[in-house]
């Protein structure tokens, strides 16, 4: 008689393919609420994704210096990292953005007659 089935790689084949679910989902879900923002708000939009980036460079710190073997700690380093590069993008397009909306001073005619 055989027992019962071995379900262990069962198991893990169904929670890839809901976490693949879920992220599919999430990025169908980002395009269609990114694309209906007005133009004027993603300048507040950016400011806010900065600090939630900040928030993922902590963790991802936390996650390099807790890590016990050489994989985590290189992954950790590579997430910190790009992290740490999001957010400085983020802020240079940040300012560029408001820089658009910065009255601009007439220019001065010179009278070298």
């Amino acid at each position: 008689m055989r027992g019962p089935p071995d379900r262990r790689g069962g198991d893990i084949e169904t929670s890839f393919i809901l976490e693949l679910t879920i992220l599919v989902l999430a990025i169908f879900l980002g395009i269609e609420v990114i694309s209906k923002v007005p133009t004027m708000l993603h300048t507040p939009l950016m400011s806010g994704t900065n600090a939630i980036h900040g928030i993922v460079i902590v963790g991802a710190i936390l996650i390099a210096g807790s890590a016990d073997d050489t994989f985590s700690k290189v992954v950790g380093v590579v997430a910190v990292v790009l992290a740490s590069a999001n957010v400085v993008g983020g802020f240079v397009v940040t300012d560029r953005m408001l820089q658009m909306f910065r009255r601009r001073e007439p220019r001065r005619e010179s009278n070298d007659d």
